[in-house]
């Protein structure tokens, strides 16, 4: 086996996909899955749940996300190659953890469009032809549920036009994206900017634990995850080993700055009445729809209409976006041979058209046992972080076992960033809760049996490509999974309250850093890794 010091060029060619988006369309691809329904909603569920200090919340949100981001910027330079974060834990730990963090990186890319779908719907009931298409829990009825589907065929539909038509798409609803938002913060700030709202009611009514748990269960991190879309479209790249890093990290430096002073201009512009009887009773006339409510609240009606109707693009290009990123999830999982090879093939515009519809089939089903935004929104955040764990285990294997390879950006300080990363990945999934953990529990094992239903057919039937279960390589991985169950089902956050506040904390960081540690103790070894690599340069090259 000749020693690989940098993926080639053919390694980075993902079988017929085609190379058309440059460092505009990646960075757009991120930053238009992070500016979508967290933006119309992320603001007011925090407010409610942390009080003023929700901003507090968005700051901790943000550097979680940026040290998570950091990690990927290298990897993704490293191997810049369709699905990546559901191929780096395949390279470091073989099959079986590939298999693990593929699954969670795949079930979040299929949930996040039905999410925005909702959100869609959601908004829309201002007008009175929308109000039959939800309950009045949100749940979705008939004929909102033909809706969602119908919805969830456009993105589909796009996404067979092929990845430079979906890069011209969705960069146009990006720049709307942005616009929207910087100025309804402009223009609402204007006039009805009211500092004392911030202590009025008390700054930190709920203590830290609100603040925490408004992390993961309000949908902050949920706003500011992906960043990644960049990294799984990195087999599309015109120059994946400059661009990655850069559309990576920019986009979550423009999303961040969004989002906190979308935060501080919702909490400073609510009239005093709103929020009287306390953060957690907060009501006002169409709050349903926050922010277009608050802008006809405050005398901005024709604002109120601008937001109505973004509230169609916004988590509609995320929907879009991740629709997309579904599919190139399942074109990785099916060439590290975890799923058939029918999601691998692509049609003569180089789209996996069977991963497509298989994103179609799961987004419909997502209607069905999570039809509430909120209820979608925290068992998706759990699923993204878990997937996002896997970056930082890896990052330290290759930090240790590949010091020769190619690196266009190297992390500074990345031996303590890598397991710090690691650490906060975890207290997110805490935070999520008891009652979204176990939902997510449920969801690993449906993963297990049919990812692993594959891999032991594929593997008796010697097939070409059949992946490689290295139970020694992921001995900790089993670990990892029933401890933070464990930990979860004892804390205060939904759990038990057996370990107290800040305990727990501790508790989840002094975990984290065993399984960080006992991982890379117990990865493979780098003859092991570079023949991982090499697969990928066979399987991945170019189909003539």
């Amino acid at each position: 086996m000749a020693k690989v010091d940098a993926l080639p060029q053919a390694a980075t060619e993902s079988g017929g996909l085609r190379r058309d988006v440059g460092l505009i369309g990646l960075m757009w691809a991120s930053v238009g899955s992070i500016i979508g329904s967290g933006w119309l909603y992320g603001a007011e569920k925090a407010v409610v749940v942390a009080g003023p200090a929700a901003i507090i919340s968005w700051v901790i949100g943000t550097i979680a996300i940026v040290l998570l981001a950091l990690v990927h910027a290298e990897l993704g330079g490293m191997f810049p190659v369709a699905g990546g974060t559901a191929r780096y834990p395949h390279y470091a730990f073989g099959g079986l953890a590939g298999m693990s963090f593929g699954w969670f990186a795949w079930l979040q890319a299929a949930t996040v469009a039905p999410i925005e779908v909702e959100a869609m719907i959601g908004y829309a009931g201002h007008w009175k032809w929308a109000q039959s298409l939800q309950h009045t829990d949100g749940t979705l009825t008939t004929s909102g549920f033909l809706t969602a589907v119908a919805l969830m065929a456009v993105f589909v539909g796009v996404n067979f036009f092929g990845v430079r038509a979906l890069a011209h798409t969705n960069s146009a609803a990006t720049w709307w994206k942005i616009a929207v938002p910087l100025g309804a913060i402009f223009v609402i700030a204007v006039g009805n900017f009211h500092a004392s709202n911030f202590t009025s009611e008390g700054f930190a009514p709920f203590g830290a634990k609100g603040v925490l748990g408004a992390i993961s269960s309000s949908g902050i991190i949920f706003a500011l995850l992906g960043f990644e879309q960049a990294i799984q479209l990195a087999g599309e790249s015109r120059n994946p080993k400059r661009d990655l890093p850069r559309a990576t990290l920019g986009s979550v430096a423009i999303g961040a700055v969004i989002y906190i002073l979308l935060q501080v201009v919702f909490i400073a512009a609510l009239p005093h009445a709103s929020f009287a009887h306390g953060w957690a009773k907060l009501d006002f006339a169409g709050i349903s729809g926050p922010w277009a409510g608050l802008a006809t609240l405050v005398g901005l009606g024709w604002l109120g209409w601008v937001l109505y109707v973004d509230a169609i693009i916004s988590p509609g290009g995320t929907g879009l976006i991740y629709t997309t990123a579904t599919s190139r999830v399942s074109f990785g999982l099916a060439k590290n041979g975890y799923a058939p090879k029918a999601f691998a093939k692509t049609d003569k515009r180089g789209v996996p058209w069977f991963g497509l519809l298989m994103s179609f089939v799961t987004g419909v089903v997502c209607f069905l046992p999570f039809p509430s935004w909120q209820e979608l929104v925290g068992f998706i955040t759990s699923a993204s972080v878990l997937m996002y764990a896997g970056a930082p285990l890896a990052y330290g294997v290759f930090a240790d076992r590949l010091p020769h390879f190619e690196r266009p950006y190297r992390l500074p300080g990345g031996k303590f960033i890598s397991p710090l990363s690691f650490v906060v990945a975890n207290l997110i999934i805490y935070w999520a809760g008891w009652d979204t953990l176990w939902r997510l529990g449920f969801a690993i094992l449906l993963g297990y049996v049919l990812l692993g239903s594959y891999a032991w057919y594929a593997t008796s039937k010697r097939l070409p490509g059949a992946p490689r279960l290295d139970f020694r390589a992921a001995q900790w991985l089993p670990a990892y999974l029933a401890g933070l169950g464990a930990i979860s089902w004892l804390g205060g956050f939904g759990g038990r309250g057996t370990i107290p506040l800040w305990w727990d904390i501790l508790v989840v960081a002094a975990f984290s850093l065993v399984i960080y540690y006992w991982a890379k103790a117990t990865a493979s070894q780098p003859e092991a890794i570079e023949r991982s690599i090499d697969e990928v340069v066979v399987t991945d090259a170019p189909a003539h």
